[in-house]
């Protein structure tokens, strides 16, 4: 549950998934000539979800320090995500079936790739389209959420191994310094698009490769082994050389390159860098030549507008986040999750009926405001509680190889 003092990180979060849904419905509201021409000012799609990349980078290390071991955190996370996902799978699925929506042509032609992807969330990345569009997104929280979980293993082995000494908590809250850092730069050094999605048999195996990544991380994290804890950690790292290396297989997927998938997935660790500084874990100077860099980054791979967009949106909300913010923006914040993943195909049957600009928008907005609050109501908050509910026992006690759960200090993780 979103504290008040986090109120606007869910306001941040209800902006944005507002942004995206009228970025979707603009051509059939505005016509196609109006919504190019802003398209050609501004990528609103991509201003909306880099908004989400930060949000999501500021609390995912905040859910792993609370949760306090790895299995606790995977147990949260996938409650949080899966069940509103496979709904929007099923409800998207049916709406095929029915001749209302448009399957992708990979998912028959592909289908071992296409379904792995979608199990593993890493669809994009591997190189094949989700059956919504806005699932790509959750490639990139996958690999982060990956890339965090190893990073927390691994900070957790060099203090127990006795490497933990003055100012080593300084040092950790810069591993997402230079983690933001270090991907920005690598995104402008010609990176492959397709090295790993190149043909569909390259798909194929990059999916069960990826299916067997993640089984395993999984796995280890569950029974709490250190040396497989240890792997495991260094796997989800590795998760890294998807964006790296295939962030662009094939025209099915939505990021351009490699260099503007790997810079998306510096926007998350900046996010942390904004934590880690205001925390006290980062000094502010550092922080804010990291964040600098990312923002050239994002102007470089995306566009100048998005990054002055996303910088000056994100600074303004955290300038605020002591103040009361518009309620119905925070109260967006928390179905923000079912509408971002519901309002496509609310939107393809008002397409299915009507054409007419008005009412397309009127039944849009009641559409997906009505679908958004069922799925927070009937799927996610469900999930969450069962998530409350469970008693997790056997937690990670990262870089020890013991069960159980680990106190964490703000700061260790990244």
């Amino acid at each position: 549950m979103i504290t008040p003092r986090l109120a606007w990180l869910d306001a941040l979060r209800g902006w944005a998934a507002v942004v995206v849904a009228a970025f979707h419905v603009s051509p059939l509201v505005l016509g196609t000539g109006r919504h190019l021409r802003i398209f050609e000012i501004i990528d609103l799609g991509k201003y909306g979800v880099l908004l989400f990349f930060l949000v999501s980078g500021y609390v995912i290390p905040m859910s792993l320090e609370r949760h306090g071991d790895l299995h606790r955190f995977w147990t949260g996370r996938l409650l949080r995500i899966y069940p509103a996902y496979l709904f929007a799978v099923l409800v998207t699925i049916g709406l095929g079936a029915a001749g209302i929506m448009r399957m992708p042509g990979q998912l028959a032609g592909e289908t071992t790739a296409s379904v792995l992807g979608h199990v593993t969330m890493l669809q994009d990345l591997i190189g094949t389209r989700g059956v919504l569009r806005p699932f790509w997104t959750l490639s990139f929280e996958m690999v982060f959420y990956l890339m965090v979980a190893g990073l927390f293993v691994w900070s957790r082995h060099h203090d127990s191994a006795g490497r933990r000494e003055h100012g080593s908590a300084g040092w950790r809250g810069r591993d997402s310094a230079w983690w933001a850092a270090g991907l920005t730069i690598v995104a402008v050094c010609g990176l492959p698009d397709d090295l790993l999605g190149a043909t569909a048999a390259n798909r194929r195996i990059t999916a069960v490769a990826a299916l067997v990544l993640l089984g395993c991380v999984l796995g280890a994290y569950r029974i709490g082994l250190r040396p497989l804890t240890l792997a495991a950690g260094l796997a989800g790292i590795g998760a890294v050389t998807l964006p790296l290396l295939n962030g662009h297989a094939t025209d099915q997927v939505t990021s351009a390159s490699s260099g503007q998938a790997t810079q998306m997935l510096a926007v998350m660790f900046a996010g942390t860098v904004v934590h880690r500084a205001q925390q006290g874990h980062l000094g502010r100077l550092p922080a804010a030549a990291v964040l600098t860099l990312v923002a050239v980054g994002v102007a470089v791979q995306v566009s100048p507008t998005v990054a002055v967009a996303v910088v000056a949106t994100f600074a303004i909300a955290f300038l605020l986040r002591h103040r009361r913010l518009p309620g119905v923006l925070v109260r967006l914040g928390t179905i923000s999750y079912s509408l971002y993943l519901l309002h496509i195909p609310v939107l393809a049957v008002i397409r299915h009926h009507t054409q007419q600009p008005l009412l397309t928008l009127v039944a849009f907005a009641a559409g997906s405001l009505a679908a958004a609050w069922a799925g927070h109501r009937w799927v996610e908050r469900p999930a969450q509680a069962l998530a409350r509910r469970a008693r997790v026992t056997a937690g990670v006690k990262a870089g020890t190889g013991t069960t159980g759960r680990v106190p964490v200090r703000a700061g260790r993780i990244l």
